[in-house]
C-alpha cells in the first residue's frame, strides 16, 4: 500500500528543545515527548524515545566523509538516540517491541534448568516455573501495551493537534470579515458565488444551447467541454470580478459587485452579458438559468408572477445569513436601455446534495416549449418542467434548488441582485447604471493598484502584456474556494480509511477545470503571488491550512472536502495517507511575509506550536539512512509495472529516482526543502524569542557544502544525486505468453518492466533535472563554490535542459526523458517546462547575479535570458490558446496537461515584475 511505513526505523535528527509542547498532551501518562512518552516504559523496550530531545549539530571535520551504513542506528552516530518513527510501526513488528522483556528470561530459563539436573532440582524447576509465569505475563503485558499503543496511534491520526486553533470558530463570518464573507468560492463552476459558511446556500450560473433534438448544458468547468476560452479578467479577490467566457457561437461576460452593509456581509449583485461570436454556428437564442440552493439549512420560497410565470424573485432565510431576497431582472438589451422579449421557466426541486444540481435540472428538462418573439419564427426549446420530476432520487434529498430560466435572443443582458435583510438605508438598488459606475469605480482602483504593486507598466510592458498580467492574477484570486467538510484518511494503525474532523479551508486551487481542491504543495507557490498583493489574504489561507494538522504534526496533502470537491475526484484518490507527506512549500510563502513584515508577532504565536510539530513530523518521518539525509515516503512498490516506481509525495511524481525503492535512499530535494524549513524556523523562533539555536545549527548543517557534497555529490556524473538501489539497465517490455490451450481466448499481453543488470547502491544515474538542480534552487549553494559554477554550464545545455521555453523537467539524454512510465502513463516530469520550478530558477539566477563571486557575470545573463524565455512563451501560448497551462511542451512551446492552470503559473507575474 503506498505511504505505509517500513519495519526499519529513520534516524531522527537533532531538534531544539520542547518547552510545554501542546502537541504531546494526550500521551498516557503526560510529560513532554512522542510516542511513548511518559509511559516510564523499560528502557531497551523499543518503543521511540521522546521527541524533541535536545542535541548539538556536529558538522564533520574538514575532509571528513560520511559513508553509507546498512547495519542500524548503532553504527550511525546522532541516530542512535532516535529509536522510532512517530506514525510508525515498532521495529519488531506492528506495535510489539523488538527485542521484547522475555528475550532475556528465556535465557535465564535455560540457565535454571541446566542448574536444577543436579541436588535441588526441585526448587530450581519451581524458580524455572515462577520465571517463565513471569515471562508469560510480561509477554502479554507487551502485547496490551502493543494494542493499546496502536489505538491510541490511530486516534492521534484522526485527532486535530491541540493547540489553540489559529483561527477561532467565527473567523470567516459576516462580523470578523464582512468584506470576505460573500465571493466566487466556488472555483469548479464557470459562475457562482457562495459565503464562507460551513453550510451556505449556493448561486450558480448555467447555460443551454438549444440544438436540434437536445441541449447541451454548461455549469461545472470541464475540459471536455472544449470552450475556446474562458477565465478572470479582472478580480481583487474582494470586492469584484470580471470574466470572459466564449462558448461555440457565443461569449458571455459575468461581472459581479458587492457592497457592504449590513449584519450579513451586505449585499452584491451580477450581470450577465451575452453576444453572439463567429467561434461557430450562429446561436439565435439562448437558455440561462439561474439557481440558487441551500446546503442542508435553511429555506427557500419562490415569488412567481401568476401573468407570466416569471420567477420575480426569491426570499430565503439562513442561520448565518438572516433574511434576504434574490431579485431576477427583466432581460434587456446589451446597452440596457430597452426591455427583450423571453420565455421563463422555473423549478422548484431537492437534490441529494450540492453535486448533484445538474442532474436535477437535466432531468426536469423538457422540450415542450415554444419560444415566439414578435416577428420572428416559433422555436422549440427544451426547459426546466417543474410537471416533470427527476427520475427516482437514490438517497435522502439534502438541498433545495430554485432555477429560474431565461430564453432570449441575443445579444443580451440580465442581471441578478442579492440583498441583505440586515443592510438597511441603501442609497438605491445595485442594478442599471448603478451597477456600472461601481464596476468602473472598482476597475479602475484594481489597474491602479495593480500597477503599483507590480509596476509593469514602469518596466516598459505594453498595455496587452498588462491585460494578460492582470487576468494571470484575477484567475489565482477568482479560483479561490471555501471548502468545508472531511477528508477520508487511510492510517498505518487502522485497517480501513477513517473520516478526519470536519473543518473548513480556505485556499487557491491549481485548476478550476482539473484540480479545483486544495494541495498542500501547490499553495506555498500560490501565496508567493497573492502575499504581493494582499497579505491579510495569505495569512487567512496559511492558517485554514495549519488549522488542518493533525496532533502528529501532519497536513493531507490533497484536501477534498464537501460533496461538490468530492465530485471531480477519481475515487481511487480520495483516500490520504498518513505517512506521506509532500514539499513544505509553506515555509516558502512564510518566508516571504517575514520579509514583508507582513506577520505580527501574535499571529506568528499563534502559528508557532503547529509549525513546530509540522518541521518534527517531517524530521521524524521523513528522515534518511544517515544523520542530515531525507527520504520520501509512499513511493510505489511496484518493482514490475513501473519503469521508474513513482514517488506522488515529492510533488514530482514520476521524475526517475532509484529504480528500486529501498530504505536506503537519499532523496535530494527534500534535503533542500528542510534546509529552507530549519532557516525560517529560526527566524520564526528569533522573532518570538523562543530557542532558535538548534534550527539555527540545523540549518546551517543542511547548507554546509561538505555534507551536502558527501551526501549528494556523485562525482562520476559530475551533479547533484538521489541516491539509492539503482539500475538503468531497465526498459518497459511487452511480456511473452505462452499459447492459450485450443479453444482459449489470446490474453492480452502486458507491458511489465524488465531488468537486464541487478541494482546496486549508488547515485542515482540517467536523472538530471529538476531535483539535480535543488541546491541551486533554494540558494543553498556558496556563490563561490563550483558546484554552482558546473549547475550554471549544465543548466544552459540544449542537450540537456535549456529551451528557448524554460528548463525542461529532465534531460534530454535521460534514459527516461519523454518515456511512459506504464503502458497508460504518459510522461509527466519527464520532459516538459513546469512554471514553478523554472520560477525558483529565475529567482536563484537573479539572486546568484547580485552576489559577489566568480559565476556572477554568467548568472546574471542566464537570468535575463531565462526570464525572457519563460515569459515570453507562457504569453504567447496565452495569446494563441486562451489559456495559462499546467505545462508547456519542451520542443515545440505548446501549452499542454490541464487547462486553465492559473496556480503556480501564474507565478509569471512575479518573474515579469522581477519580484522574487
Amino acid at each position: 500500500m503506498r505511504g505505509m511505513p517500513t519495519s526499519r526505523q529513520a534516524p531522527r535528527h537533532p531538534l531544539p528543545p520542547r518547552r510545554g509542547d501542546p502537541s504531546t498532551s494526550g500521551v498516557p501518562g503526560g510529560g513532554e515527548g512522542g510516542e511513548g512518552a511518559g509511559l516510564h516504559l523499560p528502557e531497551g523496550s523499543g518503543v521511540g524515545a521522546p521527541r524533541g530531545l535536545p542535541g548539538k549539530v556536529v558538522l564533520p571535520a574538514s575532509g571528513s566523509r560520511v559513508e553509507p551504513s546498512r547495519k542500524g542506528a548503532a553504527e550511525d552516530g546522532p541516530r542512535a538516540a532516535a529509536t522510532g518513527t512517530r506514525g510508525g510501526a515498532a521495529p519488531g513488528g506492528e506495535g510489539t517491541p523488538e527485542g521484547g522483556a522475555g528475550d532475556g528470561d528465556e535465557e535465564g530459563a535455560r540457565r535454571g534448568r541446566r542448574r536444577g539436573s543436579g541436588a535441588g532440582g526441585g526448587a530450581r524447576s519451581r524458580l524455572a516455573a515462577v520465571l517463565a509465569l513471569g515471562s508469560l505475563a510480561l509477554g502479554l503485558a507487551a502485547v496490551g501495551y502493543g494494542v493499546g499503543a496502536r489505538r491510541w496511534r490511530a486516534a492521534r491520526v484522526l485527532s486535530l493537534h491541540p493547540a489553540p486553533r489559529i483561527l477561532d470558530a467565527n473567523s470567516s463570518g459576516p462580523q470578523a470579515q464582512p468584506g470576505r464573507f460573500w465571493g466566487s468560492y466556488r472555483p469548479q463552476v464557470y459562475f457562482g458565488m457562495k459565503a464562507r459558511s460551513p453550510r451556505s446556500p449556493v448561486a450558480g450560473l448555467m447555460w443551454m444551447h438549444q440544438l436540434e433534438g437536445g441541449v447541451r448544458l454548461r455549469h461545472t468547468c470541464e475540459q471536455s467541454d472544449g470552450l475556446p476560452r474562458y477565465g478572470w479578467l479582472l478580480h481583487d479577490g474582494v470586492n469584484f470580478g470580471v470574466q470572459e467566457i466564449q462558448d461555440v457561437g457565443l461569449s458571455l461576460q459575468t461581472e459581479f459587485v458587492k457592497r457592504p452593509g449590513g449584519q450579513h456581509g451586505g449585499d452584491w449583485s451580477w450581470r450577465v452579458t451575452v453576444r453572439p461570436e463567429r467561434t461557430g454556428p450562429p446561436a439565435p437564442f439562448i437558455s440561462l438559468l439561474f439557481y440558487v440552493a441551500t446546503d442542508g439549512q435553511g429555506s427557500l420560497q419562490p415569488v412567481v408572477e401568476q401573468k407570466t410565470g416569471r420567477l420575480a424573485s426569491l426570499t430565503g432565510t439562513t442561520e448565518e445569513l438572516g433574511h434576504f431576497t434574490i431579485t431576477f431582472q427583466q432581460p434587456t438589451n446589451e446597452a440596457g436601455t430597452a426591455p427583450l422579449y423571453a420565455s421563463y421557466n422555473h423549478l422548484q426541486a431537492k437534490a441529494e446534495g450540492l453535486d448533484r444540481l445538474s442532474d436535477v435540472v437535466k432531468a426536469s428538462l423538457t422540450p415542450r416549449f415554444t419560444f415566439s418573439p414578435p416577428g420572428a419564427p416559433k422555436r422549440r426549446y427544451f426547459g426546466v418542467d417543474a410537471s416533470h420530476s427527476p427520475a427516482g432520487e437514490r438517497a435522502p434529498p439534502h438541498s433545495q434548488l430554485l432555477v429560474h430560466q431565461v430564453t432570449v435572443s441575443l445579444p443580451c443582458r440580465l442581471e441578478v441582485l442579492f440583498e441583505s435583510g440586515s443592510a438597511g438605508d441603501r442609497a438605491g438598488r445595485l442594478a442599471g447604471e448603478a451597477l456600472s459606475q461601481e464596476l468602473g469605480r472598482h476597475t479602475a482602483a484594481f489597474e491602479r493598484r495593480f500597477e503599483e504593486a507590480f509596476g509593469l507598466a514602469r518596466k516598459g510592458f505594453s498595455p496587452p502584456e498588462q491585460s494578460f498580467a492582470r487576468a494571470a492574477l484575477s484567475n489565482m484570486l477568482g479560483g479561490m474556494g471555501y471548502f468545508h467538510g472531511r477528508s477520508l484518511v487511510q492510517s498505518p494503525h487502522a485497517e480501513l480509511p477513517q473520516p478526519y474532523p470536519e473543518a473548513p479551508l480556505f485556499t487557491a486551487v491549481p485548476s478550476r477545470s482539473f484540480f479545483p481542491r486544495g494541495f498542500l504543495w501547490d499553495e506555498g507557490f500560490h501565496q508567493l503571488l497573492l502575499a504581493r498583493w494582499d497579505a491579510a489574504l495569505s495569512r487567512d489561507v496559511l492558517a485554514h491550512w495549519l488549522d488542518l494538522m493533525n496532533a502528529e504534526g501532519w497536513i493531507p496533502r490533497e484536501q477534498i472536502l464537501g460533496a461538490e470537491a468530492r465530485a471531480k475526484v477519481p475515487a481511487e484518490f480520495v483516500v490520504q495517507h498518513s505517512s506521506a507527506g509532500n514539499p513544505p512549500t509553506l515555509f516558502l510563502a512564510l518566508r516571504q511575509l517575514l520579509a514583508q513584515e507582513a506577520l505580527e508577532t501574535d499571529y506568528l504565536r499563534r502559528l508557532y506550536p503547529r509549525l513546530q510539530s509540522w518541521y518534527d513530523w517531517y524530521n521524524s518521518t521523513q528522515a534518511g539512512p544517515l544523520p542530515f539525509t531525507f527520504r520520501w515516503r509512499g513511493r510505489d512498490q511496484d518493482t514490475q509495472a513501473f519503469l521508474n516506481p513513482k514517488t506522488l509525495t515529492s510533488g514530482l511524481d514520476d521524475y526517475p529516482r532509484a529504480s528500486h525503492p529501498s530504505e536506503d535512499e537519499r532523496h535530494l530535494d527534500l534535503r533542500c526543502w528542510m534546509a529552507v524549513a530549519s532557516g525560517v524556523m529560526a527566524e520564526v523562533a528569533t522573532r518570538l524569542g523562543e530557542p532558535a539555536e538548534e534550527y539555527r545549527r540545523m540549518a546551517e548543517a543542511l547548507s554546509d557544502g561538505q555534507l551536502l557534497d558527501q551526501h549528494h555529490w556523485a562525482e562520476a556524473l559530475g551533479t547533484f544525486a538521489d541516491y539509492g538501489n539503482h539500475t538503468q539497465a531497465a526498459s518497459l517490455e511487452r511480456e511473452k505468453l505462452r499459447p492459450p490451450p485450443p479453444g482459449q481466448p489470446l490474453p492480452t499481453p502486458r507491458l511489465l518492466r524488465v531488468v537486464r543488470k541487478a541494482p546496486r547502491l549508488q547515485f542515482v544515474g540517467g536523472a538530471f533535472g529538476y531535483v539535480s538542480l535543488f541546491p541551486l534552487l533554494l540558494q543553498l549553494l556558496r556563490p563561490d563554490s563550483p558546484r554552482l559554477g558546473s549547475l550554471l554550464t549544465d543548466l544552459r545545455s540544449e542537450r540537456k535542459l535549456w529551451t528557448p521555453f524554460g528548463l525542461r523537467s529532465l534531460s534530454r539524454s535521460s534514459p527516461f526523458y519523454l518515456k511512459h512510465n506504464t503502458e497508460h502513463d504518459p510522461p509527466y516530469w519527464r520532459g516538459p517546462v513546469w512554471v514553478n520550478i523554472n520560477f525558483l530558477a529565475v529567482r536563484a539566477l537573479q539572486h546568484y547575479g547580485r552576489l559577489e563571486g566568480p559565476f556572477r557575470e554568467q548568472a546574471a545573463a542566464l537570468y535575463r535570458e531565462l526570464r525572457a524565455n519563460v515569459v515570453g512563451n507562457v504569453y504567447r501560448q496565452y495569446l494563441e490558446s486562451g489559456y495559462v497551462w499546467e505545462q508547456y511542451h519542451d520542443g515545440t512551446g505548446k501549452g499542454q496537461g490541464c487547462y486553465p492552470f492559473t496556480g503556480w503559473s501564474a507565478l509569471v507575474v512575479l518573474m515579469m515584475a522581477e519580484e522574487y
